[in-house]
């Protein structure tokens, strides 16, 4: 297993597989959400991390390559896959129509994690070549 961090819950202990599929799955269902919704802020978004960031600062390459490099993953799809399919979700040609429905109060902040998200990403895709 090569985790770039060790994921640990609010209270201090490292993390469960059960843990680490509810959050998967929490991010699935954002997802899905989003589409839909009219109106979005910061919060709103499946931050592709363990601990929810609160702000751009907090979306650090080491905690995103960790979430994503996790053992706990469904094994439907490869890395290297999983890793494609949220470059897609989170490029700016797509992510952009997303950023028209953040309030103004969070734009700048979810525009620029966003741009952050899909660096670490495409880092991790290039690495892993």
């Amino acid at each position: 297993m090569q985790e770039y961090e060790r994921v640990h819950n609010k209270s201090g202990r490292e993390m469960t597989r059960e843990e680490a599929v509810k959050i998967f799955e929490a991010h699935r269902r954002q997802w899905e959400k989003i589409q839909s919704r009219e109106s979005l802020i910061w919060e709103d978004f499946p931050w592709p991390m363990f601990k929810t960031p609160s702000n751009p600062e907090d979306l650090t390459t080491v905690a995103i390559h960790g979430y994503m490099l996790s053992v706990f993953h469904p094994q439907d799809k490869s890395q290297r896959d999983r890793i494609k399919e949220l470059i897609k979700r989170w490029h700016p040609d797509r992510f952009n129509h997303i950023l028209s429905k953040v309030k103004a109060s969070d734009l700048e902040k979810v525009s620029e994690g966003g741009g952050l998200v899909v660096r670490a990403l495409n880092d991790l895709l290039r690495s892993s070549e």
